[in-house]
């Protein structure tokens, strides 16, 4: 996980509100450690190391134990005679480090029509409107078979909210997906989608970048896409800056998703967009794979990405993304260094 600091041309937000009484954060402070913290609304930090008697802590280890361990932050929250400093002393890092990466694709039904017309194959020169249709009843057509499309990605493609984004040189068409990203604090395996929500333990914002050239194998695309190249370059995954637990957080199925790019609104919708919820998507990956405290479950990115628009990033480009009740992220892209 990256720790850079955001350069001084690009500062975080003054202001990062989220719901409810609290929040979870990575920190650092002065070039020390990186230390688990809760946040409260007033922007104040209370070291949990410290508060908590364990110089080992994370916020991973927190969610491992976060039934247990929840009712003593919600105390803390409230404890006016805990140590709190300002938030201006700290750097934010991504809240945690997961050990694992689910995402969820074509899931914004809008987002996905878009895709399909700009996508069209080779020698598709039907109108765009039959084009758009065609799209709109495959989704429909998932949507009734129940059948969520979730892949995996990479940890090391995590960096932090306000860190800066390094666009590779290979990079033809770097794209950007914000997110509503569930955070897991119970192992699950094999869990239904009515019990699936009781193994997340909070919400975040993820802005999953894409290089759209590379989705697709260009040598054999018989095989289908390639993840891998087009989406796990170090840095191209932003997170946080918090994890808002999920009983201050009422409705995630009806949140608004906002990315602006250089101050020019690109994103803005509403996760009732999603063609699944959280729980669908919680449930589908654990039917394949165990969830693990502290794993990421990205739920799909809205209609707005640059390929649609076609504008795509390039250096300088700063992105201001923002998810109702989880905060704001503020990062600016630079263009990798060649030899």
């Amino acid at each position: 996980m990256s720790v850079k600091p955001a350069p001084a041309s690009n500062p975080a937000p003054a202001s990062a509100p989220f719901t409810g009484p609290f929040a979870l954060a990575t920190l650092s402070a002065s070039g020390g450690p990186a230390i688990p913290a809760l946040v409260t609304p007033d922007e104040h930090v209370v070291d949990l190391r410290a508060a908590l008697g364990d110089e080992r802590l994370t916020v991973r280890r927190l969610l491992e134990d976060w039934q247990a361990v929840l009712p003593r932050l919600r105390s803390l929250a409230g404890d006016g005679s805990a140590q709190h400093r300002p938030l201006a002393e700290f750097r934010v890092h991504a809240p945690v480090e997961p050990r694992q990466v689910f995402q969820s694709g074509a899931n914004y039904r809008q987002h996905v029509i878009d895709l399909h017309v700009a996508h069209k194959a080779p020698g598709d020169d039907r109108p765009e409107a039959e084009r758009r249709a065609e799209a709109a009843e495959i989704m429909d057509r998932r949507a009734a078979q129940n059948l969520p499309y979730v892949f995996t990605g990479l940890p090391s493609a995590i960096t932090g909210p306000y860190d800066e984004v390094v666009l590779p040189a290979w990079a033809e068409q770097p794209d950007w997906e914000l997110e509503l990203a569930a955070v897991i604090g119970r192992p699950a395996y094999r869990v239904s989608v009515e019990e699936a929500l009781e193994h997340v333990a909070g919400y975040t914002i993820a802005n999953d970048l894409t290089d759209r050239a590379t989705v697709f194998r260009r040598d054999m695309p018989q095989i289908g896409t390639d993840w891998l190249r087009s989406k796990n370059a170090p840095g191209f995954t932003p997170l946080g800056p918090w994890i808002v637990p999920a009983e201050s957080l009422a409705h995630p199925g009806d949140l608004r998703l906002t990315l602006k790019l250089n101050g020019e609104t690109m994103q803005d919708e509403s996760t009732k967009d999603m063609i699944f919820g959280v729980a669908r998507l919680v449930s589908y990956a654990s039917q394949s794979a165990q969830l693990l405290p502290g794993d990421l479950v990205l739920t799909g990115s809205p209609a707005g990405n640059g390929m649609h628009r076609g504008r795509l990033l390039r250096d300088g480009d700063v992105m201001d993304g923002s998810v109702t009740g989880l905060g704001a992220q503020r990062t600016r892209c630079v263009a990798e260094a060649t030899p």
